[in-house]
């Protein structure tokens, strides 16, 4: 799990401003979660959470971010000191069994194998409730926007950028049952599929 390889070059302060800024997220993050989903009183788990980006939308006493890059776990803990952050060292996630209401994965798993996914899979389905519920969004490939496509494959470098069906097998073949909430496109040339998923 993690950034592009440009963005493992850069400062987690540059990456902050300038690859995460807030006008942007809150566009093309932050208003595609608020207008689907009240998360008042509800515990999260922000899965490769970065510099923290993501956090200003949840409460402190709620939220709990993880990532494995160290550099910007520490810069969102001095710039956001009220949320929690974790270095994620292992596969295992730092929460109890049954006590997420979300998981919430942005961005995250066009960077990480199947292989590596399904290790994660199997936490996910330990640390969520019930009525639990995983919100995703990713760049997505789309075989009808070639352009698009090329276009993301040059400038991310993730090396898993996936089509719809990839994603959602992800977690289908894991027990979750999975619904599109979103097709768009951030900026002008990036695919974006937001989804949700819980377990069976």
């Amino acid at each position: 799990m993690g950034g592009t390889r440009i963005d493992k070059q850069i400062s987690p302060w540059f990456y902050h401003w300038f690859v995460r800024p807030k006008r942007l997220t809150k566009k093309y993050i932050h208003n595609h979660l608020l207008s689907r989903f009240q998360f008042d009183g509800q515990t999260v788990l922000d899965f490769g959470s970065g510099t923290g980006a993501n956090c200003t939308i949840f409460s402190p006493d709620t939220y709990i971010g993880v990532d494995p890059d160290h550099r910007r776990i520490e810069y969102a803990r001095r710039i956001y000191p009220k949320h929690s952050f974790h270095v994620l060292e292992s596969h295992r996630l730092p929460v109890e069994d049954k006590s997420m209401d979300y998981v919430l994965i942005i961005a995250v798993l066009h960077h990480i194998s199947t292989d590596e996914i399904a290790k994660y899979m199997r936490e996910f389905a330990r640390i969520l409730k019930p009525t639990g519920s995983i919100l995703v969004m990713e760049p997505c490939l789309d075989d009808n926007k070639p352009l698009c496509n090329r276009f993301m494959k040059w400038f991310d470098k993730g090396p898993y950028i996936r089509n719809e069906e990839e994603y959602l097998n992800l977690f289908k073949e894991h027990r979750f049952e999975c619904k599109v909430l979103n097709r768009f496109v951030k900026g002008l040339l990036y695919n974006e599929l937001f989804f949700s998923a819980q377990q069976r």
